[in-house]
C-alpha cells in the first residue's frame, strides 16, 4: 500500500505542476503551444508510473491488474478534465490542421511542443524513480530503461492494430466533440481504457506518437523506423481515415463531399446577384 500511496503522491504533483502552468496561459492565447506541452508531460510522465505498477506492481507491491486498470482510467479522467481542449496528443493537432482548425505553424509549434513534453517528462520519472521510495521504484531504478516493448507483434500486424483502434477513437472523438464536457471527458477516458486493455497483447494501443515515444521508443526490441510505422504513421493514418468517413471529405485536401449528400446547396456569387 506504502508503494501505491507514494504513486499517488506523484500523480497529484504532476497534475498540480500541469494545472499551475496552464491557468496563466488562458490570459495569452498565443502561447497556448505551452498548455500543450504542459498537457503532454503530464500524460506521459503518469503514464510512464502506470507503466511502471505494470511492469512490477503486482509482484513488489501487490498490485494486479484491476489496479492498474483503474488507475490507468483515472488519470485518463484527470488529464481530460484539467487539460481540456489542449491533450498534449499530436495526432489531435493534426486533425484540426486537416479540419483548417489551425495553420501549419501552430500545428507544427504543437508537435514540437508534445515531443518536448514527454521528453522532460522522461527526465522528470527518472529523478523519480532515483529517490527510491518504495520497493517498486528502487528495482524499477535497477532497471533503468530496460524495458519489455509494447510492440508485441510484427510491426505490419502493430500498424493496422494501431491504426483500427485510432479510427475507433477519433470516430467517437469527432462524434462527441461540441458535446457537454461531462460526457465526452469520462467517455474517452473509458474508450481509451479499453482499446489499452485489448490491445494489451498487441501495441497498448497508444494512438498518442508522443505518448508512445516516451513509453516504448526506449525499449530495445525494434528499430526507430518500426516503432514510427506503427506508433506515428499508424494513428495518422486510422485519424485521417475516421475525419474523410465522419466528414465525407478531407477539408484541408479537398472539399468536395465524397461520400455523403448535403442537404443544402451552396449558391454561387451569381445566383445572388441575380436575386438582388
Amino acid at each position: 500500500m506504502s508503494g501505491l500511496n507514494a504513486s499517488l503522491g506523484y500523480f497529484l504533483a504532476c497534475v498540480v505542476l500541469a494545472a499551475s502552468l496552464r491557468v496563466p496561459l488562458k490570459r495569452w492565447p498565443r502561447l497556448a503551444f505551452l498548455s500543450e506541452l504542459s498537457s503532454s508531460f503530464m500524460l506521459v510522465a503518469c503514464r510512464l508510473e502506470v507503466q511502471t505498477i505494470v511492469e512490477v506492481g503486482e509482484w513488489a507491491g501487490g498490485l494486479g491488474p484491476d489496479v492498474t486498470v483503474t488507475i490507468l482510467f483515472a488519470v485518463l479522467l484527470v488529464h481530460g478534465i484539467v487539460c481540456g481542449d489542449h491533450l498534449g496528443n499530436s495526432s489531435v493537432s493534426m486533425l484540426r490542421f486537416l479540419q483548417l482548425d489551425a495553420t501549419l505553424f501552430t500545428t507544427v509549434l504543437a508537435v514540437t511542443s508534445h515531443f518536448l513534453g514527454a521528453f522532460l517528462a522522461m527526465l522528470a520519472a527518472e529523478y523519480y524513480w532515483n529517490l527510491e521510495l518504495t520497493d517498486m521504484h528502487m528495482i524499477k531504478n535497477l532497471m533503468g530503461w530496460e524495458c519489455s516493448t509494447s510492440l508485441l507483434v510484427s510491426p505490419v500486424e502493430g500498424f493496422f492494430t494501431e491504426a483500427v483502434c485510432a479510427l475507433l477513437f477519433y470516430l467517437a472523438h469527432l462524434f462527441l466533440r461540441g458535446r457537454s464536457t461531462f460526457l465526452k471527458v469520462p467517455a474517452g477516458a473509458v474508450l481509451l481504457t479499453f482499446l489499452s486493455h485489448i490491445a494489451k497483447g498487441y501495441t497498448s494501443s497508444y494512438i498518442n506518437p508522443s505518448l508512445a515515444y516516451g513509453l516504448t521508443f526506449n525499449c530495445s526490441g525494434f528499430t526507430l523506423t518500426e516503432y514510427a510505422l506503427v506508433y506515428w504513421l499508424a494513428p495518422i493514418t486510422g485519424m485521417t481515415l475516421a475525419l474523410f468517413l465522419y466528414m465525407g471529405h478531407i477539408p484541408r485536401i479537398f472539399t468536395k463531399n465524397l461520400l455523403y449528400k448535403t442537404r443544402f446547396r451552396v449558391r454561387k456569387r451569381g445566383e445572388n446577384d441575380k436575386k438582388k
